[in-house]
């Protein structure tokens, strides 16, 4: 168990921490021999200051690091035995320096397209559904009955409009502040939907933070103090390793604790690298891979043959993750990065879940005359569409994961054989929740194709192998690695549950050379370090939708991710001034997306202990991609009612056509990370001091 206590906005947590009692019963055990031997102490202390163009100052993030080793070999009559331990503590004052962007005074009033009908609405002024001044006899604000029960969304029977009044969506529980417009700061909706997003922290503005509960739901000092939380973050390593040298000369490794284990070969994309994983809110992709794993409670056992017969080196690893399942940090609505925008879009949905929200250039059906009076600013209730919860497995044994690594060396060629169960780290919608027909409100069911999402962690396997080697003949160093992973989930607006199952085939090819390049350094070779990665769907579905009476001509609609994807990756760097001024080169290109990041740098070693880094983050890009977003789709009796003038209801549940698609949500999939940080360009200065 950990207990943390904060003193004030700006306190200093204060960790006490009961739950390595293994280790320390092991250190104490160990104690004559652990106070016999030094302990070697390591750290450094840093302040990282960003500027973004047109938003200021994105990050001033300072950060003080300790690392500690101790050599306790022959405790426990092992052949070496070591203590190993790296605390962290992070404090980021952007959310002070720049609050009107980031922190308590963040956003502001939105207005939203108003499409056909023309104009902008502000956030709870969309259309009350009044043909010519005169009532239609639908809802003012869809999903709004004048009474039902509504105890499975609100914990109570009295309707939103008793606990609300109207107009609903802006409300006082929901008013036209602190909001930015999904996607705005890539383009204006050009068409597609877009709604308000609460960007300040969950301390100061709850909106749409319950139904992201114990995933996104931060406060100003969990984002500030990002190390800091009922996880034990600023806790980087703390395990005992140690071997056996057992009477055949072969050898068993340990190693327990909090650790990162690494898989992986390559830079910056992962492809075997996952058991790990990864916080995106520290800098999206960039920072360095060791910086943003986040660390787990695992345990490895490895046992070493060494040189056999037929290999140089060979050894068998196998490895238990004991702790609770954590996903990836995308990074919350409100933070300064967050991959794919995600932290935005799931913020914005849960709040349209909570409290209702007003949706830009939305289907409006004509109930006088049937068919579509056009597209429109919708306020939608509370219950209809969003994201209604996170399902964060809890732990027990089942939860828990587990690995093998096969790992070896013949004729000078490293390889590795892997295998991982594990949980999909990156979350899913799914659909098919119980949510109201906001065409019939007194009727809730799970209906197909309705935007109503619960978040998932799938169950997934991966088997992959890496390969490492070196060609003499053009001095070059090659690493590759390939993964097939089974049971990921995908968005998927074609069927029902709007999500689908895909088999993923991912690989890497690296190439790392020293070049001289005499025009620029006689004396000292530059590194060129190469890398490409695909990722291959191989249950891909993408197709062209069915032609449905009312609606644009269709288009495609299934999976927004890209069957086939190729990524490219280039590092130059060189060494001058006996190799304390560094300058270096970084380019990612993603092709199918058409985006391209290029990040030079120099870094200057004043001497042992200091060291500064100025570097850009620039990118070129291709413009925002646009994908199905479902508005096509009849998912409620009600809507078909309305669309035939209360003819029929049988035209639900339909399918989406695809003849109305726009950036969000589901074009961010298709423009990748290095699309969806497209304005994010950036000046950055490092300081740190090693001790």
């Amino acid at each position: 168990m950990a207990y943390f206590s904060y003193n004030g906005k700006r306190g200093i947590a204060v960790a006490a921490v009961s739950g390595g009692t293994v280790l320390a019963l092991a250190l104490a055990a160990a104690a004559p021999r652990v106070l016999a031997s030094d302990m070697d102490v390591a750290g450094f202390v840093e302040n990282a200051t960003y500027y973004r163009e047109s938003r200021g100052i994105s990050k001033f993030r300072n950060t003080a690091q300790v690392e500690f080793g101790k050599d306790i070999s022959g405790a426990f009559k092992t052949s070496t035995l070591s203590f190993n331990a790296t605390l962290r503590a992070t404090y980021d004052a952007v959310y002070e320096l720049n609050d009107g962007e980031w922190g308590e005074n963040a956003g502001g009033p939105i207005t939203l397209a108003n499409g056909t009908f023309g104009g902008r609405v502000p956030h709870g002024g969309g259309l009350k559904f009044a043909v010519g001044g005169a009532p239609t006899g639908l809802p003012p604000t869809l999903g709004f009955p004048p009474a039902t029960d509504f105890t499975p969304f609100f914990g109570g029977p009295a309707s939103p409009n008793a606990m609300f009044g109207l107009p609903n969506v802006a409300s006082m529980s929901n008013p036209n502040e602190g909001l930015e417009m999904l996607g705005g700061h890539l383009s204006s909706e050009n068409g597609g939907i877009a709604f308000g997003v609460p960007v300040r922290p969950c301390d100061i503005d709850k909106r749409g933070c319950k139904p992201l509960e114990d995933y996104m739901d931060l406060d100003e000092s969990e984002m500030a103090w990002s190390d800091f939380n009922d996880r034990w973050d600023f806790i980087r390593e703390f395990y005992l390793s140690g071997s056996y040298d057992l009477a055949n000369n072969d050898q068993v490794g340990f190693k327990v604790g909090k650790q990162q284990i690494i898989w992986g070969r390559t830079d910056l994309f992962r492809v075997l690298d996952v058991i790990n994983p990864v916080d995106y809110s520290r800098n999206n992709i960039y920072d360095e891979l060791e910086d943003i794993r986040i660390p787990m409670w695992m345990a490895e056992l490895e046992y070493r043959w060494g040189a056999t017969e037929f290999f140089s080196d060979i050894n068998l690893s196998f490895v238990w993750n004991f702790d609770k399942f954590r996903p990836s940090n995308l990074g919350q609505a409100g933070q300064p990065y967050q991959i794919l925008d995600a932290g935005s879009f799931f913020r914005g949905f849960a709040n349209c879940w909570e409290n209702g929200c007003t949706v830009s250039n939305f289907p409006v059906p004509d109930p006088v005359n049937g068919g579509l009076a056009g597209l429109g600013a919708v306020d939608f209730g509370p219950g209809i569409i969003g994201i209604r919860d996170v399902n964060l497995p809890e732990w027990n044994l089942s939860n828990t994961q587990f690995g093998v690594k096969l790992e070896g060396l013949k004729n000078e060629i490293g390889f590795s054989l892997n295998f991982l169960e594990t949980r999909q780290q990156l979350p899913v919608l799914r659909g098919h929740i119980p949510s109201i027909d906001p065409f019939n409100p007194f009727v809730i069911d799970d209906y197909d194709y309705a935007l109503a999402f619960d978040i998932e962690f799938p169950r997934v396997t991966l088997f992959g192998g890496s390969l490492d080697l070196y060609w003499d003949a053009i001095k070059s160093a090659f690493r590759v690695e390939l993964a097939y992973t089974d049971g990921e989930e995908f968005a998927d607006t074609s069927v029902p549950d709007l999500y689908s199952e895909s088999d993923v085939v991912r690989w890497v090819v690296g190439w790392d050379r020293n070049t001289f390049i005499p025009f620029l350094n006689e004396n000292r070779a530059f590194l060129i370090s190469a890398q490409a990665f695909g990722q291959h769907l191989l249950d891909h579905n993408e197709h062209l939708g069915a032609a449905l009476p009312g609606l644009p001509p269709p288009g495609k609609v299934g999976m927004p991710d890209h069957e086939n994807n190729y990524l490219f990756t280039l590092l130059i760097q060189g060494w001058y001034m006996n190799d304390r001024l560094n300058p270096q080169l970084i380019m990612a290109h993603d092709y199918q997306a058409g985006h391209t990041t290029i990040a030079p740098a120099i870094e200057w070693l004043l001497d042992n202990h200091w060291q500064f880094t100025l570097r850009a983050n620039y990118k070129i890009d291709d413009g925002v991609s646009t994908w199905d977003d479902d508005r096509a789709s009849i998912p409620y009796p009600g809507l078909s009612a309305a669309l035939t003038d209360g003819a029929t209801t049988a035209l639900a549940p339909t399918a989406s056509n695809g003849g109305l698609r726009g950036a969000n949500p589901l074009g961010r999939f298709r423009d990748g990370p290095l699309g969806m940080a497209q304005e994010e360009d950036e000046i950055q200065i490092t300081v740190r001091y090693r001790f």
